[in-house]
Formats: structure tokens, C-alpha cells, sequence
């Protein structure tokens, strides 16, 4: 045999060993992300279960079933088929929201503090709320409505004031930054001249609470998770691609402006129908991602696992804030109390590696 065709002979084992590697490398790549998506099902199914049978009066799993499937059942009818399924559905329903919505806008500006509750989304529903509260004394559905309102406007806002010129993400969130901060100033400015009993219902409303779950408030999110959801997941793959940048991801055939455009819309919708079920329960957006990106490890599809790890987070909190102390807590005190020492290291972290999700 000559030299030269031991030369290919040894290309193509060299060739067909990188390939090995790669495929052997995707597979672990899919193998651990479904683990993660199988354990974090189940820990929130877990969570769920939980929710709907501990409180001031346990009801076993099989009551529990027979409410669920229309039995009357006494005692456990009103308090798990009024009280607690409805705020646990709440509570997965907006978990998935700002899950998704957070990651979304993580992911396409390849920056893990690009959340919506960073950029100034969720100042504007809270603004909006506020507004309604003190100045025009709504209570209610109508509040729930101008916080819809307000996220959508501010998001349109921030968006056309960072596009000209050309998009760019880090222009996008100095933006939304210097957006949130002026919102959150009016806020402050409407709380200090408000009367006392108008500042108690807009400080229950901007804590960020499951404490009025109901049915007429789980519909709207319920309509909009079915529509919205299964669109954004259909999208994983071109917003993996945006992470590249728009030119990689126009060569990999992704309609750039267009697929942006769907992302952005869809997350902020998710994003204000939560928050306006709920009020703005605080780092919830912010901590799904990455938090589901430690999960599955680096190239993963994060949009399932941070949706899953937005449920878990709300869920969680909202037992931890009812049972673990004496006091009971709105969730977004307890995901404040975890999210604040998060971002200051995933800030140590960024300054330090530029990093990424």
C-alpha cells in the first residue's frame, strides 16, 4: 500500500472518529435533557399534588381525585375545588409565562440579566395597575386589565426606541433598564400621595400574590397559555439559532425580523396576562433560565425546561410562603427573597465571563 493511501486510510479513520464523538455528544446532549425535563414534571406534579391537598384540613389524594372529577364531597369540594385548585392551576399557568417570556428574551439577546422584570416589562403592567388603583379607584378584573395594558405599551415602547438604527440587544436593555427605573419613580411618586387604604391594595397587587385565585382570573391565562405556548415551543429552534446572531441565523434559513417580531410579541403576551393575574412576582422570568440551562447543559432547547422551572418556582413559593412560617407570605416575597442574591451573582458572574446563558 503507498504512503498516500495509508495518508487517506488515516483522514478517514480520524473523520469517522470526530463523528463518533459528535453523535455520542448529541445524544448525551438529549439524554440529559430529557432527565431534566422528566425530573422537573415530576417535582412540579409533585408540588401540585401538594398544593391541593395540604392546608388548614388535609384531604387524602383520593378525595382529592373525587373533587377534581366532579364528586361532591364535603368540606373538600369548596375548599380544593374553589380554593386551592384554582390558585394551583394560577400559580403553574403564570410560572409557565414568565418561564418561557424570560428565556425567550434571555436567549435572543444572548444576555442572562435581559429578563422582562429587568428591562422594564413588568414596571409598566405595575405602573399601569397602580395608575388604576389610586388614581382611578378600580378594583379587580379592570386593574388586571390595565396591567395587561401597560406591559404591552411599554414593551412596544422600549422595542421602537431600541430598533432604529439597526436592533441591537445591548442598546434594547440600557433601554428597558432606564424605562423600569423612570416607571418604577412613578410609582413611588403615585404611593406617596395616595390614601392609606389605596396603598394597601396596590402594595398587596405589586408583592405579587396567589391570594385571589379564582376561576374568572385563571381563564384568561388559561386561553392564552393554550394559543401562545404551543407557538413559542414551535419556534425553539429559531430562537436557538437568533442566540448565533442574524446573520448565522439567516444562513440557517430563519426569517430574522419576522421570527424576532413573533418571539418578542408572544413572551410579552405570556408575560402580561401573569402579571396581570398575579402582579409582578418578583425574579420569577429572571431565574427560569438559567437556572434550566445548569439543568440541561450547554446547546439544550431551554424553552420546556424553563417553562417547567417557572411552575416549580411559583408553586413552591407559594407553599413555602403559606406553611414555612408563622406568617404567611405573598410568593413574590419568597422568590424576591431567592431571586435578589441570584442576580447579584449571576452579575459576579457576567462581569467576569461576559457569559451567556
Amino acid at each position: 500500500m503507498s504512503t498516500s493511501e495509508h495518508t487517506l486510510d488515516r483522514v478517514d479513520e480520524s473523520a469517522a472518529a470526530r463523528i463518533t464523538r459528535i453523535v455520542a455528544g448529541r445524544r448525551a446532549r438529549h439524554r440529559r435533557h430529557a432527565v431534566a425535563t422528566i425530573v422537573l414534571s415530576i417535582l412540579l406534579f409533585a408540588l401540585f399534588a401538594i398544593a391541593l391537598m395540604v392546608g388548614n384540613t388535609f384531604y387524602t389524594p383520593a378525595e382529592v381525585m373525587r373533587v377534581i372529577f366532579g364528586e361532591t364531597v364535603p368540606g373538600a369540594s369548596f375548599t380544593v375545588g374553589d380554593l386551592r385548585l384554582p390558585r394551583a392551576v394560577l400559580a403553574v399557568l403564570t410560572g409557565v409565562g414568565f418561564g418561557i417570556a424570560g428565556v425567550c428574551f434571555q436567549t435572543m439577546l444572548r444576555n442572562p440579566l435581559a429578563s422582562p422584570d429587568i428591562i422594564g416589562i413588568s414596571n409598566g403592567a405595575s405602573a399601569a395597575a397602580v395608575f388604576g388603583i389610586i388614581v382611578l379607584s378600580l378594583d379587580g378584573p379592570v386593574v388586571s386589565l390595565f396591567a395587561l395594558g401597560g406591559a404591552l405599551i411599554t414593551a412596544f415602547v422600549i422595542y421602537l426606541l431600541s430598533i432604529k438604527g439597526g436592533f441591537a440587544g445591548t442598546r434594547l436593555i440600557l433601554i428597558g433598564i432606564g424605562v423600569a427605573a423612570m416607571l418604577h419613580s412613578v410609582v413611588s411618586y403615585m404611593l406617596s400621595r395616595a390614601p392609606s387604604w389605596d396603598i394597601q391594595t396596590a402594595m398587596q397587587w405589586l408583592a405579587g400574590s396567589l391570594n385571589n385565585a379564582s376561576w374568572e382570573r385563571v381563564l384568561p391565562v388559561a386561553i392564552a397559555t393554550v394559543i401562545i405556548v404551543p407557538l413559542m415551543l414551535g419556534n425553539g429552534r429559531a430562537l436557538g439559532a437568533l442566540q448565533l446572531g442574524d446573520e448565522s441565523a439567516a444562513g440557517l434559513g430563519v426569517r430574522v425580523n419576522a421570527t424576532r417580531l413573533l418571539l418578542i410579541v408572544g413572551a410579552v403576551a405570556l408575560l402580561a396576562f401573569a402579571t396581570a393575574a398575579t402582579g409582578p412576582i418578583a425574579f420569577v422570568a429572571f431565574m427560569a433560565g438559567p437556572i434550566a440551562a445548569r439543568l440541561t447543559g450547554p446547546g439544550a432547547n431551554l424553552l420546556l425546561p424553563s417553562a417547567l422551572v417557572g411552575a416549580v418556582l411559583v408553586l413552591g413559593g407559594d407553599l413555602i410562603g403559606q406553611f414555612a412560617f408563622g406568617t404567611r407570605y405573598p410568593v413574590g416575597v419568597v422568590t424576591g427573597v431567592i431571586g435578589a442574591p441570584y442576580l447579584i451573582y449571576l452579575l459576579i458572574r457576567t462581569n467576569r465571563s461576559g457569559g451567556s446563558l
